[in-house]
């Protein structure tokens, strides 16, 4: 099962000064104001079993560039699966072309969306990671800079996952460790009290 869905107008912004370093006591600041170097939009399919994502970079969205895209999900997905295709009602996915491809891919059956209803799509998750994790704060000169770290940021979700640290620890490790105490404050130690 793939959710798909479209982010439209993702810009390429570059701020007007550098961003500040980060300091001791001090978080790292960026400008309000910004260049505007164009916009691209992503087509994505989200695997709903293991999370991978199949992602396109387009300069719009319209039923031409929609029926590439399925062909590059026909292309990914093996030959002997049947795909289910989680969509929303936009008109490109409506499009009589696209119809006619889809009744030549008899493996694909398309499950729209109710109208208004896109946040059910699970691929907005993605979207949401996206923005918050590699785009919110990045510097992008270009178009061309903008669609490289997009699809850094797919290729780095579809990587396989690593084990986080070392194994869970054993009643002999947890005995060595030293015990946590917690001291009380004295009233008099606390600021602005008296």
């Amino acid at each position: 099962m793939l959710s798909v869905d479209e982010k439209s107008q993702i810009k390429a912004l570059d701020r007007t000064q550098p961003a500040l370093p980060v300091n001791k006591g001090r978080l790292a600041t960026m400008t309000h104001d910004y260049k505007r170097n164009g916009t691209t939009t992503l087509v994505a399919a989200l695997n709903v079993l293991d999370g991978a994502i199949i992602g396109r970079n387009m300069q719009r969205h319209r039923h031409q560039k929609f029926i590439r895209f399925l062909n590059a999900v026909d292309a990914e997905v093996p030959i002997d699966k049947a795909v289910h295709v989680v969509l929303d009602d936009d008109a490109a996915h409506k499009h009589h072309k696209v119809r006619a491809w889809l009744n030549r891919h008899q493996r694909f059956t398309i499950h729209f969306t109710p109208t208004s209803f896109s946040w059910l799509n699970a691929v907005e998750g993605f979207f949401a990671k996206l923005s918050k994790r590699r785009l919110k704060r990045g510097v992008l000169h270009s178009v061309v800079d903008l669609q490289a770290a997009i699809n850094r940021y797919i290729a780095e979700h579809n990587r396989p996952p690593k084990p986080l640290g070392p194994p869970i620890p054993t009643k002999s490790s947890l005995r060595s460790k030293p015990s946590v105490r917690f001291h009380r404050l004295e009233r008099s130690s606390w600021p602005y009290c008296e």
